[in-house]
């Protein structure tokens, strides 16, 4: 918009031009000045009389090389041989499909489909559809209780190019089960068993748009409105509104940058029908604007990056208002150009807990959960990041985080003995046997360490691993409830032109849980270590051509009995095959 005002500005001042002054010369010695209003016509314009033409080289193709000797009187006995042309050789080209669909089986009464359609009009629109299923029919091993599950979820969207910005819509959509299934170390009668209704179901909806703007002082908007429930009637809406702004200084001096503004307003709103002593329900409303001026700035070496966050938070169910102000900078300097890089900072965040971040995180929490505000005071950390070889990238991060109200995951005290499934007249909800899991707020200071090591091995081979250590100082706790020292991980990936395979493997330290002295309400009566664990994943295929091709994933190869949360058993050696078919409208 800027560009065009400008050039529509010259145009302007060329058309507006009086005339020219020329000489002409008579029979008589005199010089008279004729002044004339220049019309241009069409044939006065020089034209172009050759069309450009394009040459395209064929590097990947074999030429066959024609010599010839120019017949000259010199004496010669040179008879030229024929040859071929070298080339580095640079593989079969893989060809791109905007579609694919892909549908497999496996043990546990495993069903797997994903879809994913997209089609565009010639730079002006594009749309897509994608879709995702997975479930497993049968019950976990040693389990009392239904524990099958079944995940879908599903998207469209439109994106529109226009003159000046572009805009896109989109509709999301999940739909999850899943089985309160972990019941403690008691022994249940089977008439108990039976009234135990441990089926949970999470049904969530967003809409959202976002718009990209050109050559403007709005970089980006993006808006958005979710709404989550569950079996229990508990409801949850989530809106959001973002925007990012570049204010320019060089009206001031060329030498400034710009300020970018990240600009929000954030509305959370939610109830549960009951909390766990059901006595009465919980509602939760919060209001957050937030405002992120940003300057950067290069100085000694040094890539620097400089700004505040600032936070206004309205609670208004619980009549609190509050205004934070934390730093955000960031600073980078090469040491050895490639190979070594030293970065550090200093930040802060406050982040909004949602129910929906919870299940992701714990499926099996229950309806019954006090929700609030989390605030990271102080983030402070160091690194290095850079390359030992030509292959081997490498980071290192040690970091000092400290927060207010951080949220940890603690087992639900039972309700239940194992003979009754009742509590004065009022049948036992699935979740109220000690197989759910609240949330436990805590001051929290945390020491980390984090490395990344990836490995190139060669174009078909390379590796990745991952190593992260936590050590927690708690405020109020007597344990970090359910949070690993140490968590690990290892990435192999090998692609060549039919074949290609993937391996995960994890390990998660021991965490710890509450066991409690009687039926809720209790008094904590220990403290229950959960055993670390190692999964081993493998996932594969082969492609029979450029549209088919087949897959298989293997999960948990050394069929490893662990626990992911207190009494939730996983499933032992899983394996899924099945076939991906893409395809192009």
């Amino acid at each position: 918009m800027k560009k065009g005002f400008l050039t529509l500005l010259i145009l302007f001042g060329f058309w507006t031009t009086n005339g020219q002054e020329q000489k002409k010369d008579t029979v008589k010695t005199e010089v008279v000045n004729v002044v004339t209003k220049f019309n241009p016509e069409i044939a006065d314009g020089k034209k172009i009389n050759k069309n450009p033409k394009i040459k395209l080289l064929g590097k990947s193709k074999k030429k066959k090389l024609d010599y010839s000797i120019y017949s000259a009187p010199v004496a010669s006995t040179f008879i030229p041989k024929t040859g071929a042309i070298k080339g580095i050789s640079i593989g079969v080209k893989e060809r791109i499909y905007n579609n694919y669909l892909a549908a497999g089986y496996g043990n546990y009464g495993s069903p797997y489909m994903e879809a994913f359609l997209y089609k565009n009009t010639r730079f002006s629109s594009e749309y897509g559809l994608s879709a995702k299923y997975a479930a497993s029919q049968e019950n976990v091993r040693n389990s009392k209780l239904n524990s099958n599950f079944s995940n879908f979820n599903g998207s469209v969207f439109y994106k529109q190019v226009d003159r000046y910005f572009d805009w896109k819509v989109s509709l999301n959509a999940e739909l999850n089960e899943y089985n309160w299934y972990g019941l403690p170390d008691l022994v249940f009668d089977t008439p108990v068993l039976n009234t135990i209704e441990e089926e949970q179901k999470y049904n969530y909806f967003k809409v959202a748009g976002d718009f990209k703007f050109h050559d403007s002082y709005i970089d980006f908007g993006k808006v958005s409105f979710s709404y989550f429930t569950d079996s229990f009637e508990s409801k949850e809406i989530l809106a959001n509104f973002d925007a990012k702004l570049n204010l320019p200084l060089r009206f001031i001096s060329n030498n400034l940058n710009d300020i970018s503004v990240e600009t929000g307003v954030e509305y959370l709103s939610g109830s549960f029908e009951r909390n766990y002593e059901n006595t009465s329900n919980i509602n939760y409303t919060t209001l957050t604007v937030k405002l992120f001026p940003e300057y950067k700035i290069n100085y000694a070496g040094f890539a620097i990056k400089a700004g505040l966050k600032i936070y206004g938070s309205i609670d208004t169910e619980n009549e609190s208002n509050n205004v934070f102000l934390f730093p955000n900078v960031f600073a980078q300097r090469a040491i050895l150009k490639e190979y070594v890089s030293m970065y550090g900072g200093i930040s802060g965040n406050l982040h909004t807990n949602t129910y929906k971040q919870f299940t992701e995180e714990n499926q099996y929490v229950s309806p019954t959960l006090f929700i609030t505000q989390t605030a990271q005071t102080s983030n402070l950390f160091v690194g290095l990041q850079g390359k030992i070889t030509n292959d081997i990238s490498y980071n290192l991060k040690a970091s000092s985080i400290k927060e207010e109200d951080k949220p940890l995951f603690l087992r639900n005290n039972t309700k239940s003995d194992g003979t009754n499934a009742s509590v004065n007249g009022q049948t036992l909800d699935g979740y109220e046997y000690g197989n759910s899991f609240s949330i436990y707020y805590d001051d929290v200071e945390t020491t980390s360490f984090f490395a990344e090591i990836e490995y190139n091995f060669s174009r078909k081979l390379t590796f990745s691993t991952q190593v992260q250590l936590d050590n927690y100082t708690m405020t109020n706790a007597i344990e970090k409830w359910n949070l690993p020292f140490l968590q690990a991980s290892f990435l192999g990936k090998y692609k060549e032109e039919k074949w290609f395979a993937t391996t995960n493997i994890f390990y998660v330290s021991e965490r710890k849980d509450a066991l409690y002295n009687a039926q809720f309400p209790s008094s904590l009566k220990g403290i229950e270590t959960i055993n670390s664990f190692i999964d081993v994943n493998l996932n594969g295929g082969y492609h029979f051509n450029d549209k088919f091709s087949a897959f298989i994933r293997a999960n948990n190869i050394l069929n490893t009995q662990y626990q992911r949360f207190a009494n939730f058993d996983t499933q032992g050696f899983q394996i899924l095959g099945g076939i991906t078919y893409k395809f192009d409208f």
